[in-house]
């Protein structure tokens, strides 16, 4: 995938991407590093994988920090922030893309504490670590953004509703952000192809993801997601601050 951010258009900037080990996070980052960003790969338990795509970051002329934290923890959250600006200064982006809710023994509040109450505490501890200026990307899904009018499948419903209920608490901050002169955008796509929520959403239901792929004539795989998220961290921000990717065709009437 071409990476849609020129060369060095980010010199200077850092950047940090929750959840940014694997899958969408490590592609976003890769791309910010690339455009000559500075950038912060956090991870929850993946620490391999997160080295190993600091250390091709590094290899290849870039700045790299990798900082574990589980963001169900304000104390882990309150340590990553104040790492990333004592190493790169303070954040120009943030990407919320961390989410979660089908994994197993996490507890049934999970979801609501990862979607909506870890990401509340994340914005809050983040603000005074973010630059004059600097942008914050929120990440969904349709099937979450449009879950108070659009059903989804009932396997994905209470992680739809936690992230749909998250999205709802940080546009409440919106205007706390504006007088700070922090932008803030949300990119919302249809499921995507090769995640982990992918994976483990065909598992419960087989045939769920081929069944919305042939509902929404294509989905978007990793890599172009990515790009999608890496181009809302630059461009102007929407009126409504909500960057649609791909077909919305099932949600809007």
């Amino acid at each position: 995938m071409t990476n849609p951010l020129a060369p060095g258009s980010l010199s200077g900037k850092s950047a940090l991407v929750t959840g940014s080990s694997r899958g969408i996070g490590a592609d976003t980052v890769g791309l910010f590093a690339e455009a000559g960003a500075r950038v912060v790969i956090n991870y929850r338990d993946k620490e391999a994988r997160a080295t190993k795509l600091r250390d091709g970051i590094t290899s290849a002329g870039g700045h790299a920090l990798i900082v574990g934290a589980d963001l169900t923890k304000p104390g882990d959250v309150a340590r990553m922030f104040t790492e990333a600006e004592g190493t790169f200064g303070k954040l120009d982006i943030l990407v919320m893309n961390a989410s979660g809710g089908m994994e197993s023994n996490m507890g049934d509040d999970y979801a609501m504490r990862l979607n909506r109450d870890a990401q509340v505490n994340l914005l809050t501890t983040a603000i005074p670590h973010l630059a004059e200026g600097a942008r914050v990307v929120f990440v969904t899904s349709h099937q979450a953004h449009f879950i108070k009018t659009t059903p989804t499948m009932p396997e994905y419903e209470p992680v739809a509703l936690s992230k749909r209920a998250g999205e709802d608490a940080l546009r409440d901050m919106i205007d706390v952000l504006t007088a700070k002169n922090i932008e803030f955008v949300v990119v919302s796509g249809d499921m995507i192809e090769g995640t982990i929520t992918a994976t483990l959403l065909n598992r419960v239901n087989p045939g769920a993801i081929e069944a919305r792929k042939q509902a929404a004539g294509r989905l978007y795989n990793v890599a172009e997601f990515a790009a999608e998220i890496a181009l809302a961290a630059v461009e102007p921000v929407p009126a409504d601050h909500t960057r649609l990717v791909g077909d919305t065709s099932s949600f809007v009437a």
